[in-house]
């Protein structure tokens, strides 16, 4: 089938590359012309305006929205509003606020435009992994576009899965977020606390490796521990400013609202806000990891 794809940052380009793969017709959009040449280079057919993307897609329409959350994706969501037909479908893939994604999904309905909100875990290496795709909406619009699930999941029979309603998707890539947050905070924790431990001599990265393979704590997160500390043992130019992207603070508010006690994700939260004006090693290494999974930037020390 054919998508609209709108936003070409690192996912939106990678997404496309991986739905053009797939045997789909992909009509990509972005602000700079650079990018959209590249995903033209990549075989994706160039739009220079929303406009021109509405022409170039037969309906009914499907447009994947891949622009960072808050007012970029406002902003394209109510362009579209205004541009698209009844029964054409609108897909927020990036990490909006479930709330805010409920609003829009109304606004869209009034249009007869249908909304999928599609939360997307898989960073830098959804290309080559596959992305793990939390889709809230109609069911008959999710089964529209099942093949293009099928085909950005690492399997056609995993990894995406229709989780309920308009803000489902968003609301469980939320709490998705804030367990992430957690596991990331214990691994940096475990790791300083080797890494003072000098009369051991500890070799972090060799520690990291075992742990990988037969150990109850072995996940990803923990592969991509290993990577970071093998390219970099002392996080030798890594500030220890971690930033956060606002999920782990919606899952926190969520929890409060909702009366569900969450200590650790709190505490996870608070730990990069106090990462700001402090230094650690459990820090650097969290802002390592969030390289190493999503090419998030490493804010670097001053020498």
């Amino acid at each position: 089938m054919e998508l609209g794809m709108i936003g070409l940052g690192r996912m939106g380009a990678n997404m496309t590359k991986r739905l053009v793969a797939g045997g789909h017709r992909v009509v990509a959009h972005d602000r700079s012309p650079d990018a959209v040449q590249a995903a033209a280079a990549d075989g994706a057919t160039a739009a220079s305006s929303l406009d021109e993307l509405k022409e170039k897609l037969a309906p009914p329409r499907a447009v994947w929205v891949m622009v960072p959350a808050g007012a970029p994706t406002e902003q394209t969501i109510s362009a579209l509003a205004d541009r698209l037909d009844a029964g054409d479908l609108v897909i927020d893939g990036g990490n909006s606020n479930y709330r805010e994604t409920v609003r829009r999904g109304a606004l869209l309905a009034e249009t007869g435009v249908d909304l999928l909100d599609c939360g997307t875990s898989g960073g830098v290496w959804g290309l080559e992994e596959g992305y793990c795709l939390m889709i809230g909406g109609p069911k008959g619009a999710v089964d529209r576009v099942t093949s293009i699930f099928e085909t950005l999941a690492p399997e056609a029979d995993r990894g995406w899965a229709h989780v309920g309603p308009v803000g489902a998707g968003h609301y469980v890539k939320m709490i998705h977020n804030g367990i992430e947050y957690g596991m990331m905070q214990a691994l940096a924790e475990g790791f300083a606390i080797l890494e003072k431990k000098e009369e051991f001599g500890l070799d972090l990265a060799n520690v990291a490796e075992l742990w990988r393979h037969g150990s109850v704590v072995r996940s990803w997160l923990l592969d991509l521990t290993a990577r970071a500390l093998e390219e970099n043992p002392q996080l030798d130019g890594i500030a220890p400013w971690v930033s956060d992207s606002g999920e782990g603070r919606w899952t926190v508010f969520e929890a409060v609202d909702l009366d569900v006690p969450a200590p650790v994700i709190t505490h996870s939260l608070l730990a990069r806000l106090r990462s700001r004006s402090d230094d650690s090693f459990s820090d650097k290494l969290l802002a390592a990891m969030r390289n190493q999974f999503g090419g998030h930037a490493i804010k670097q020390t001053v020498s």
